[in-house]
């Protein structure tokens, strides 16, 4: 054999590795759809600076200068004013269930007490669970409260407008008020974690098994083929409780997270989200062929999950485009349940909003990966 470099035997190895490319075609679309899926995603879906946030108003004044304030809010284009409420009870209700980012509430008498001078209290409510989502919202109306009312502040009553504003701004920030990271991110974690994790290592075991040749074996036993699936998936179900169980200790040992919630209420309705990717990962490791396959197909399922779930960057502040596809998996829901469970103290009924969206994905992942399972043993 010769030693010497040959371009013809070059040559042909690069032609020999362009037909193989063309005729992994599945792969070959993941290496031109991974890139763009990025470009895509990150390029239009991330915004780290959100505006048009829900907001509901309690104007128990209704003069001239709380119109004046709610307008500048308005105009802002960090508030849409969304819910016209009559009560704090309904503005605490709105915040808990995350149907609104702020409550905003003028007290009675403000435009009396702004003209006698004697600065009356805004207050601004926010569900602060995710602090990069309210931070920018907050500063505005800081800034914008000092001298949005001088343009009403004339004659004698210009001597009201003072450096520091003729309002005194309050804002709590609920859920979080010290906005600690952590407390958003590693609830969160436990959503992604699952979600990377089960539906790599479900796609990969299986296709791993077809590729060695056991699946063939079971035909020749008197299992099932629903046997087959059960007796595989309810390992996968156990190692997810077994993370769920790492991620929340962690969370109150390391990081100090508080979890105001039940804790059997969240293994409850983890069960949902745990089967949802296992389903997903069934249907992927009936289309692979081969392993590096299952693991392209869940890079691609797991990239659009962790950038549109809201776990990355706040979901508001992405196009309405995104927010749709988003609200179609079970990750942003999950995330939803998990930091309104463990911040928020949220209940059966408070999450059922969320809930419900798993379980139907439950059955539609899960219902295509059976089908296409049994078709594959049959």
């Amino acid at each position: 054999m010769s030693r010497v470099f040959s371009p013809r035997r070059f040559a042909a190895m690069v032609a020999k590795e362009f037909v193989q490319m063309r005729r992994d075609r599945l792969t070959f679309g993941m290496m031109v759809g991974i890139p763009l899926l990025q470009l895509i995603l990150f390029g239009y879906a991330i915004n780290t600076d959100p505006k048009h946030l829900p907001t509901a108003v309690l104007d128990n004044d209704r003069s001239v200068f709380s119109r004046t304030l709610l307008s500048a809010m308005k105009n802002s284009l960090y508030y849409d004013f969304v819910a016209e409420i009559g009560s704090e009870a309904e503005a605490e209700e709105l915040l808990r269930l995350g149907e609104v980012q702020f409550a905003v509430t003028i007290p009675p008498d403000f435009g009396r007490n702004l003209v006698r001078g004697e600065k009356p209290v805004l207050l601004l409510e926010a569900d602060a669970t995710d602090p990069s989502a309210t931070s920018n919202a907050v500063t505005a109306v800081r800034e914008g409260v000092r001298s949005v009312l001088n343009r009403d502040l004339t004659g004698p009553l210009a001597a009201l407008r003072a450096t520091d504003g003729p309002v005194t701004l309050r804002v709590h920030p609920r859920y979080n008020p010290e906005a600690v990271t952590q407390y958003n991110v590693v609830p969160g974690l436990m959503g992604v974690v699952l979600t990377m994790t089960l539906v790599i290592i479900t796609s990969l075991a299986m296709t791993r098994e077809r590729e060695r040749g056991t699946m063939e074996n079971l035909l020749i036993t008197p299992v099932r083929p629903l046997e087959v699936l059960l007796g595989k998936l309810v390992p996968y179900i156990l190692v997810g409780y077994v993370q769920m169980v790492l991620i929340i200790v962690a969370a109150r040992v390391l990081f100090q997270v508080p979890f105001l919630g039940s804790l059997w209420l969240l293994f409850g309705v983890s069960f949902f989200f745990i089967v949802a990717n296992l389903g997903v990962g069934i249907t992927f490791s009936t289309v692979a062929q081969n392993q590096l396959q299952a693991v392209q197909m869940s890079f691609f399922f797991f990239l659009p999950s962790i950038i549109l779930s809201g776990f990355m960057f706040p979901f508001r502040g992405m196009p309405e485009w995104a927010q749709h596809i988003g609200a179609i998996l079970p990750l942003t829901h999950f995330l939803r349940i998990v930091r309104g469970v463990v911040l928020k103290g949220n209940g059966p009924a408070d999450i059922l909003p969320h809930l419900w969206p798993i379980v139907l994905f439950l059955f539609v992942s899960l219902g295509i990966g059976v089908k296409r399972y049994r078709q594959t043993l049959d």
